[in-house]
């Protein structure tokens, strides 16, 4: 496999056009909020919404003459479904408190948290959920993602003491701090994941080519480059004769909340039908235009 060297990591090239990939600087630049974009409301208001909703199960029904697939109790895709979420018609914020400019492309926000660095984009937000799934259920041992070149950083290491040091293109652990297993200590372990992790570590070492019938809660749909993009299934109905639909959830660039994206194909109404999955498939702010970058997550 093809590995990017630390030195590419650190470069800052961004585009509008997708999420930038590793190297993201642990400082906090200006963001640009060219807000020309409205809330969602008026002719764009979206159906399906259950106002009053406090996850995303309660928050968005399933179309009509279809019912939500079975969520083990435990799982992730149950952990996603119950996820609260931020209060309808919430604006999305970016990592240092401003609105996204562009308003116009959420259903829903999630409370997922994020910290005041430009970090957590796009593979970070989904990185981010698959962590605090662990965290939240006892699984901290599980936690664990690579770095764009390869290493892998993992949560019970740091959590050990362990902290990585970097010395050109090589990367290592030294033993550096006490054993510490508390939220700060994992919250400080996802920024550097979020520094020297992206969608090319996601594509390279981490998922698996599938087909759109696959898809399930948690799966992304994934381009990997730089930059690129990512977003992940955030939930599954199907209907009697087993066609599915899908919501797709997304953090971007600046560092900002995950929320669930709208459908360009049909105002209104945010689910992705399973016909409509083909490439090149447009999202709310991202067009994928190759079918095999269609993956699912393997952590």
């Amino acid at each position: 496999m093809k590995k990017i060297t630390l030195i590419l990591l650190m470069l800052v090239l961004l585009s509008v056009t997708g999420c930038k990939d590793g190297g993201k600087d642990l400082y906090l630049p200006e963001a640009k909020n060219d807000k020309v974009y409205t809330t969602i409301g008026g002719e764009d208001e979206l159906k399906l919404i259950i106002t009053d909703g406090k996850t995303l199960d309660s928050r968005i029904s399933a179309p009509e003459g279809y019912s939500r697939t079975e969520a083990e109790k435990g799982s992730f895709a149950e952990f996603v479904r119950q996820y609260k979420m931020k209060e309808n018609k919430s604006p999305v914020l970016l990592y240092d408190g401003r609105e996204k400019g562009n308003q116009s492309v959420h259903a829903a926000v999630f409370a997922l948290p994020i910290e005041n660095y430009d970090l957590q984009q796009c593979a970070d937000s989904i990185m981010r959920m698959y962590a605090e799934y662990y965290w939240h259920t006892g699984q901290t041992d599980r936690i664990s993602f690579h770095f764009t070149n390869g290493f892998i950083c993992d949560y019970p290491k740091w959590r050990d003491g362990y902290r990585v040091r970097i010395n050109g293109n090589d990367v290592s652990w030294s033993k550096d701090a006490n054993y510490d297993d508390s939220y700060d200590t994992f919250t400080k372990y996802l920024r550097i994941v979020f520094s020297y992790a992206g969608t090319l570590s996601m594509e390279s070492y981490e998922t698996e080519i599938i087909s759109v019938d696959e898809l399930d809660i948690g799966d992304v749909i994934l381009k990997g480059s730089n930059p690129g993009h990512v977003v992940m299934v955030a939930d599954v109905c199907e209907n009697k004769v087993g066609e599915k639909a899908f919501l797709l959830a997304q953090g971007y660039m600046p560092a900002q909340e995950f929320h669930v994206i709208t459908n360009p194909n049909h105002k209104g109404d945010p689910w992705y039908y399973e016909s409509e999955m083909t490439f090149p498939l447009k999202t709310a702010e991202y067009t994928f235009a190759d079918e095999t970058m269609v993956r699912t997550l393997k952590y």
